[in-house]
């Protein structure tokens, strides 16, 4: 699944349009280094995303197509800087 698409499906970020501008923007990386949109998750990845003065770290837990609001936490796990 394309990092925007997954961005959006795990509520990270609310619209994928967002998410599409904080990928061109540098404020997210995958693994360490800076990932595009086009970026294909898997299971295992670590994606940091910068909101201002925020840093936000999680672990992808799993990758689904879709997700309701209830099972979206479910997707990552939230990991301490």
């Amino acid at each position: 699944m394309r990092l925007d698409k997954y961005l959006k499906v795990s509520r990270l970020i609310k619209r994928r349009t967002i998410a599409n501008e904080a990928c061109d923007a540098e404020r997210v990386s995958v693994n360490g280094r800076a990932a595009k949109a086009s970026y294909s998750v898997k299971q295992g990845d670590i994606i940091e995303l910068r909101y201002g003065q925020r840093t936000l770290k999680v672990e992808v837990v799993s990758v689904a197509e879709h997700a309701t609001k209830a099972d979206a936490p479910a997707m990552y796990r939230e990991i301490g800087s």
